[in-house]
């Protein structure tokens, strides 16, 4: 058992420390790629190994979680609105007025191409991979987050990352309630679609979203 609880650890190590702090060095983007998709093949191979499905779960409390995720997505909305008016209100909703064909576009590529992997393997791998070798929930959650916002340390933004540990603070709440890829993948393309719409896209450094008035 202390064997197998060492082997996760330095896998945990590996993958969620020393792999999202390696990206932010310069070295080839191809060798940066292979390091990102061999870490994502290994996670999916380990998942089957472990047995977790991939199909959408059955008996999922919908209603509790719709309830839930407006009243944060209304929160979220009004804070984040007051901020791109503050810092820079001619951002505001800026690429949906300006460039309705471009938004639609990043939509569908940020919420196939990346929430999803990220909740595959950020909330399905780690929770269920490591919840047995931490002590408690809250701790867990916590360094869920943490090693979130690690993974977008490449992104170079102090902003950037408080905004992921937030994030991941909230998606690991929703997996533990619920249980669900398919509710945290929805509710943090929620999140992160409006953080595009409101005009806050240019600091995820997103493709396309680096415009100006």
């Amino acid at each position: 058992m202390k064997q197998y609880t060492l082997h996760l650890l330095a896998e945990f190590f590996l993958l969620f420390i020393l792999m999202p702090v390696s990206l932010v060095f310069d070295f080839p983007l191809w060798i940066k790629a292979v390091l990102v998709l061999s870490g994502f093949v290994y996670i999916i191979v380990v998942l089957r190994k472990m047995g977790v499905s991939f199909r959408i779960k059955k008996g999922i409390d919908w209603k509790s979680f719709w309830k839930r995720t407006f009243v944060t997505f209304l929160l979220i909305a009004i804070v984040t609105t007051a901020y791109v008016w503050y810092t820079d209100a001619s951002l505001l909703f800026f690429v949906p007025k300006n460039d309705p064909y471009l938004f639609a576009v990043i939509l569908l590529v940020y919420s196939l191409m990346s929430v999803w992997p990220q909740e595959l393997i950020y909330r399905m791998f780690f929770i269920n991979r490591y919840e047995a070798i931490f002590k408690s929930k809250a701790l867990l959650i916590f360094i869920n987050a943490i090693v979130f916002s690690l993974a977008h340390l490449f992104f170079r933004n102090t902003l950037v990352l408080v905004l992921t540990f937030i994030g991941g603070l909230l998606f690991g709440l929703s997996y533990l309630k619920f249980r669900s890829t398919t509710v945290v993948t929805i509710e943090h393309a929620l999140y992160g679609n409006w953080l595009f719409t409101v005009g806050m896209g240019q600091m995820l450094a997103f493709p396309g979203m680096e415009v100006s008035a």
